[in-house]
């Protein structure tokens, strides 16, 4: 089984991953990396509470030099590559330099960083970051400093050289390796067209062009029965406190996390393809700027996670970057009280169970989604008529004389 996947990594970049095979002897070696790996994290984190205590300081140049009085010393660590060591000191100065700068911008609880945490033997899953010094790709294999040699499942060829590789394993014990890219821009041809985007739970996305709906998949739903075998065959195996886990126990764990992973492949997958066909056929998309966290206090937390709105949402945004299309982000205030063709406002917030939407005022009646999806197009200032090929007809306002009739 193979993994191809394109995810966005900040501004002009893209991250390819791919599946990795490795043999006994370069897993044992990776093994061995990150246990270094992680004794410098968390030796970093101790220096950075003993600063935040006020004891000393924790600046970039003293976790160098904390590094290399570590590799002087200790023959184990200087068996590993300096090249991984110092990159993993680089990340954790970014970590701890984001959660610092949230804290001063004064950033409620819910929306910090956080500051580094240690990395628990059994809890953290190995993650290794090379760059360009640290890694090179020859006749299809990919070489990592240390003598490590790997053997990757090209599903597609990179686009361009990649400047870094992140070597990570899942938690069903799989490797896999993801290349960093310059992202290439692949403008598609214009089409007139343009799209409102509504998101919701009975309906993922619900669109102006009913070709282009999204209906709620239910991958999660499809997977519960299967999955809540997995989780029993853990309760009655679970180890007691301070007691190694079984064999039954870390193979049932290990069954449920390959589920959770088909499942998220399957929301994956939806998305993009979903998100494909949008792009193709649009040229500029106006998109609710919606954010489904608070789903998760309500009574369909259970159906909006299955939902993934968040995943349809950022597919979107990345096929938009990636084919040239422009996303207008829409402020979601309102958009089920207001009319689509005449722009009043119902005076009272309708029920979630009023599923059809009319307009007091001209008389419009609409699915409720549908009329919400066009209302972004209104809000974002896009053409109604290239939604779908047909401008709505909007009633004369009293006093104004319709067009055709002559005044008296």
């Amino acid at each position: 089984m193979t993994t191809d996947t394109q995810t966005s990594e900040g501004a002009g970049h893209a991250r390819y991953t791919f599946r990795l095979r490795v043999p006994a002897g370069a897993a044992r070696a990776l093994d061995g990396e990150w246990a270094r790996c992680r004794w410098v994290w968390n030796e970093c984190v101790a220096r950075s509470k003993k600063a935040h205590a006020g004891d000393e300081k924790c600046g970039p140049a003293r976790l160098d030099k904390m590094l290399t009085e570590a590799r002087s010393r200790t023959p184990w660590l200087r068996a590993g590559s300096s090249v991984l060591q110092q990159q993993l000191i680089r990340d954790f100065g970014k970590s701890r330099a984001k959660a610092l700068k949230d804290i001063k911008d004064l950033l409620p609880q819910r929306q910090r960083a956080g500051m580094p945490k240690y990395k628990k033997k059994r809890e953290a899953r190995p993650t290794l970051n090379y760059t360009q010094r640290g890694f090179r790709l020859k006749d299809g294999l990919l070489h990592l400093a240390g003598g490590i040699v790997l053997r990757v499942v090209w599903s597609r060829e990179l686009p361009e050289e990649p400047s870094s590789v992140r070597v990570h394993q899942d938690a069903t014990g799989a490797w896999y390796c993801s290349f960093v890219v310059p992202a290439a821009t692949r403008t598609l041809p214009e089409t007139g067209r343009v799209i409102g985007i509504d998101w919701g739970v009975r309906e993922i996305a619900t669109t102006t062009s009913d070709a282009h709906d999204l209906p709620h998949p239910r991958h999660g739903k499809n997977a519960a029965e299967k999955l809540a075998r997995y989780q029993r065959m853990m309760a009655r195996r679970r180890p007691a406190k301070g007691q190694a886990a079984s064999k039954g126990y870390r193979e049932a764990k290990r069954q449920a996390a390959k589920l959770h992973r088909k499942v998220a492949r399957q929301r994956e997958d939806t998305a993009r393809k979903w998100a494909k066909s949008v792009a193709r056929d649009h040229d500029a998309m106006a998109v609710e700027d919606f954010r489904p966290r608070f789903l998760a206090k309500s009574t369909m937390a259970r159906k909006a996670a299955d939902a993934s709105i968040g995943a349809a949402k950022r597919a979107l945004g990345e096929m938009a970057r990636k084919h040239g299309r422009i996303v207008h982000l829409v402020n979601p205030a309102h958009t089920t009280r207001d009319c689509a063709q005449c722009g009043a406002r119902t005076k009272h917030a309708l029920p979630l169970s009023e599923r059809t939407y009319a307009c007091t005022v001209c008389g419009a009646v609409s699915p409720r989604d549908k009329n919400s999806a066009r209302v972004m197009l209104v809000r974002a200032g896009l053409n109604p008529a290239g939604a779908d090929r047909v401008r709505p007809v909007r009633p004369p306002v009293r006093g104004q004389r319709e067009p055709g009739i002559p005044s008296l």
